[in-house]
Formats: C-alpha cells, sequence, structure tokens
C-alpha cells in the first residue's frame, strides 16, 4: 500500500503543486482545506470561500479527495486570545509563527493521523533534512520565498512527520508546473496576510477587540507633540498612522514610533529613519523553542533576523536556557520590535528562536 500522505490545500498555487509532486511520486495523497476563521468571512477582506473553491478546483485536476475542516475554534483559543493578549500589553505579535506550531502542525498533524496518514505536507517554502537521528529545518532553494522564519518553533516530532514538497524549487518553477499541469489556480496572486486581517485596515480590525486608551504622544526630550489613540495601536518603526503628519518638528524629518511607555501610557517618537532610539545592538527574548530539542545552540556567533523579509545579521549568542535568548548584534538593528520573534540561523539551517522582551 502507498504511503498516505494529507496535504493541506489552501487554495494556493504552491500547496496545490506540493499535492500535484506527491501525487506523481506515487503517494495516496489526501487534501485537506483548513478554514481558521469564521467570525465576518463573508466580509470583502476575508476569502475563504473562494479560497475552498479553487482548492477544491485543483484537487479534482489533480485527481484527489479533498476535506474540508473546520479549525476556527481552536484557532481562537490557541492562536487569537494570544494575539489579543499580546496587542493589549503593547507588543506586536506575529500570529503566523503561532498558526504553525498550534494549527498548521498540530491541529492539522492529529486530524491527518486520525485519517491514517503516515505524514502531513504543505506548501510552505523550507526544506528538511536529516542527520545523525535528527530533522534538521533548512532555508528553501528560493532564498526570497523561504519561510523558514515562520516554521522555526516546529519540533521534532512535529518535523518527522512533514513534508515540503516546493522547498527545493523557485516561485517561478511552481507556477510553470502548475499551469503545465492544467491546475486552475496557476496564476493566483499569493495570499498576505492570515485571514482575520486579510487586506482590512489593520486599526480599524482591531478596535473591534481592544478598546482606546488615549495618551500623549512624546519626544525623548519630553515634549508632548500630540495624542495617540492606544499603545496597542501602534508598533515599534512605525512612520504612518501616527497623526503627525503637518507637524515637521525642528529636522523636517518624518515622525517614527520608537518606543512605548505602558506605565505612563505615552507614545514615544522620533524624527528620521536611523534615529539612535530606533537602532538596537543586542536583544533579550522569552519562550525559546529550539528546533533540535531542549537543549540550545552553542553560545557562538550566528545569524539572526528580527522580522520577516530581513537581511541576515551576524551576531552572537550570549544566554540561552530557561527558554531565555540574549544576543548581541555585529550591526545595529532597525527597530526590533517586542512580540516579534528572533530566529537564529547556521547558514541554511534554522535553529530556532524565542519572543523578542527587550
Amino acid at each position: 500500500m502507498p504511503e498516505r500522505v494529507v496535504v493541506g490545500m489552501s487554495g494556493g498555487v504552491d500547496s496545490s503543486v506540493a499535492a500535484l509532486l506527491l501525487k506523481r511520486n506515487g503517494y495516496d495523497v489526501v487534501g485537506l482545506y483548513m478554514k481558521n476563521w469564521e467570525d465576518d468571512d463573508d466580509d470583502e477582506y476575508c476569502s475563504t470561500r473562494q479560497d475552498l473553491i479553487d482548492a477544491a478546483a485543483a484537487a479534482d485536476v489533480i485527481g484527489v479527495d479533498l476535506e474540508a475542516v473546520n479549525f476556527a475554534v481552536e484557532y481562537k483559543d490557541r492562536v487569537f486570545a494570544d494575539f489579543l493578549r499580546e496587542y493589549s500589553a503593547g507588543r506586536t505579535p506575529n500570529p503566523d509563527v503561532l498558526c504553525n506550531a498550534e494549527i498548521k502542525f498540530k491541529a492539522f498533524l492529529d486530524h491527518a493521523i486520525r485519517l491514517g496518514a503516515a505524514r502531513i505536507a504543505t506548501g510552505h517554502y523550507a526544506q528538511l533534512r536529516e542527520a545523525d537521528g535528527k530533522f534538521e529545518l533548512l532555508r528553501a532553494a528560493d532564498a526570497s520565498k523561504d519561510q523558514s522564519y515562520f516554521l522555526h518553533r516546529l519540533n521534532q516530532q512535529q518535523l518527522a512527520r512533514v513534508m515540503f514538497p516546493v522547498g527545493h524549487l523557485s516561485k517561478t518553477e511552481v507556477r510553470k508546473i502548475a499551469l503545465e499541469a492544467g491546475l486552475p489556480n496557476h496564476a493566483k496572486k499569493d495570499s498576505t496576510g492570515i485571514c482575520f486581517i486579510g487586506e482590512r485596515p489593520f486599526r480599524e480590525f482591531l478596535s473591534r477587540y481592544l478598546p482606546k486608551k488615549p495618551g500623549p504622544i512624546v519626544t525623548p526630550e519630553g515634549k508632548t507633540v500630540g495624542e495617540h489613540i492606544g499603545l496597542a495601536f501602534y508598533t515599534i518603526g512605525q512612520r504612518k498612522g501616527i497623526g503627525l503628519g503637518g507637524k515637521k518638528g525642528s529636522s523636517g524629518d518624518a515622525w517614527y514610533v520608537a518606543q512605548k511607555d505602558i506605565a505612563r501610557n505615552a507614545l514615544t517618537v522620533v524624527q528620521g529613519h536611523d534615529h539612535p532610539l530606533l537602532m538596537k545592538e543586542s536583544l533579550a527574548a522569552l519562550d525559546a523553542s529550539w528546533v533540535a530539542g531542549e537543549a540550545p545552540p552553542s553560545l557562538s556567533q550566528h545569524s539572526a533576523k528580527t522580522r520577516y523579509r530581513q537581511a541576515d545579521s551576524g551576531c552572537t549568542l550570549l544566554r540561552a536556557g530557561n527558554g531565555e535568548i540574549a544576543v548581541d548584534f555585529d550591526q545595529p538593528q532597525w527597530a526590533v520590535t517586542p512580540g516579534q520573534s528572533v530566529v537564529l540561523y547556521d547558514a541554511e539551517v534554522c535553529l530556532g528562536g524565542g519572543i523578542i522582551s527587550s
């Protein structure tokens, strides 16, 4: 009997080609469409209905069955509740990281095992390698599409059951395969962000769930230059939407959010993209998770990202124990943001990371 693999089919071209390649390689492929949000999925900003139609059309061409599963309750409990807690505390979380760890590679994996699957597969751009009985998470071959940053919290038990069939391909190659196979979504635009936000105005969405709590906007010298609507609605490095567009200040440069003072409910802003308060030579992180297991990597030179689509920066891991991380960077990093993830690498190997605390 061929090995059964359940493929998470989102309706996009990447997961569709993942299913196609596995089918061609002789696996018993079952498609699974995950519905993770339903509060306002008839809204103009949420595409779940069309995505399911696209996934079903692709599955039909590939010749695999497609099951739709609703994980909205799990998503709300495990991901969205944390998302709101973090914003309420003045941090800026990355829900995609938590969604991968809790939904796509936990709830989905558990469901697939109940369907008799040996493994699951997704359309993520990442690669795996087995070495000395351990699984390593590697960057994708297409550096511009690499998604290892979002997968850094996956553990050995999860990676042992995972396949990334498009990780060795470029996006151009994936679209070419889809076109030649006649997949109807071969030219579908890539999704941006997570469904519950989509393309909608972010501040409008957040205000549905979090109260506004106005306070002063101040300069580092303590001068009040405006009023914010609530610290939760701003992030470090933000330039647009601060409400100071007409106030140029002494330098005439644009304003940027630099700090949040939770105790005073004050938002500190600075002028100029490279203001010293926006540059950090070190950071601390909590809730560390290491791909190789409990033991952290060696306290030595690595590279790191403090946000997705950021070039790697050389760094020294100074502390890694009790779930804590301390990192010194070779070069100052711009707008290091509490709540986001710092992810460490050794060359192409993703080591893991933690949630930036300061």
